[in-house]
């Protein structure tokens, strides 16, 4: 069985998150995502509309996830590659070259973003629509 990982924080679901995780299970047999712990977000300066028990469930309703773990440290990723016995880690492109040094480890697939829509952007647009 080819085993595959990829990390995000996963909040407002939408249809680039969708097309992530299906490109990535395409690439393997079993999928593993890793979401960011809220702890880990705070560190990381970041808030999640989403706890990481709401943000787990959604992930877990997905048809193209296997299993959802924690995210709580940027250094965990080798870790996790050998605990799970992972076979290609998957981030979107504007990681490109980040995290080259797992191809020690694992194979490394950079898929590129859908275009046009973001976490980012999604609050933005909220934010201006509602003033």
């Amino acid at each position: 069985m080819k085993k595959v990982i990829t990390y995000g924080t996963f909040d407002l679901l939408h249809t680039g998150h969708i097309n992530i995780l299906r490109r990535a299970k395409e690439y393997g047999d079993y999928l593993i995502v890793a979401i960011s712990a809220d702890e880990f977000n705070e560190l990381k300066g970041k808030k999640a509309y989403y706890t990481f028990e709401q943000r787990k469930a959604i992930l877990e309703a997905i048809r193209y996830v296997d299993e959802v773990i924690d995210e709580n440290t940027w250094e965990q990723k080798i870790q996790d590659i050998q605990k799970h016995e992972i076979d290609v880690f998957v981030m979107g492109d504007d990681w490109k070259g980040q995290f080259d040094y797992l191809k020690e480890y694992c194979e490394v697939v950079y898929l590129p973003r859908t275009i046009g829509i973001s976490t980012t952007k999604i609050k933005t647009d909220l934010k201006v629509n509602n003033g």
